[in-house]
């Protein structure tokens, strides 16, 4: 289990809690942010648990692949937005060339 995966559902939970107590305290900006925690942690743990099935799809590679798979797979691990943001922009330009055709 990923850094990510564990922090992920920690802020969740917290999100939670703080979602709660806005709601009891009738405090909407306590609330409004509990419900932003819950969502960054439920992405969190995503991004963790994406990163750890990819990790165990490394051993199915081939031999000569598998260290610079490793090593895009550590980056991730340490740099989630920059990662994400990379993935995000790759997935506009092969949109864009798909609708040129």
């Amino acid at each position: 289990m990923t850094d990510q995966r564990i922090e992920g559902t920690a802020t969740e939970i917290g999100g939670r809690i703080q979602t709660g107590l806005g709601t009891l305290t009738d405090n909407p900006k306590l609330e409004l942010k509990g419900r932003l925690n819950q969502a960054k942690g439920k992405a969190e743990a995503f991004y963790g648990e994406t990163i750890d099935r990819l990790d165990h799809m490394v051993d199915r590679v081939p031999a000569d692949l598998q260290d610079p798979a490793r090593s895009g797979l550590a980056f991730a691990r340490r740099k989630p937005l920059l990662t994400t943001a990379i993935v995000a922009g790759l997935g506009l330009l092969l949109a864009g060339v798909g609708r040129r055709r």
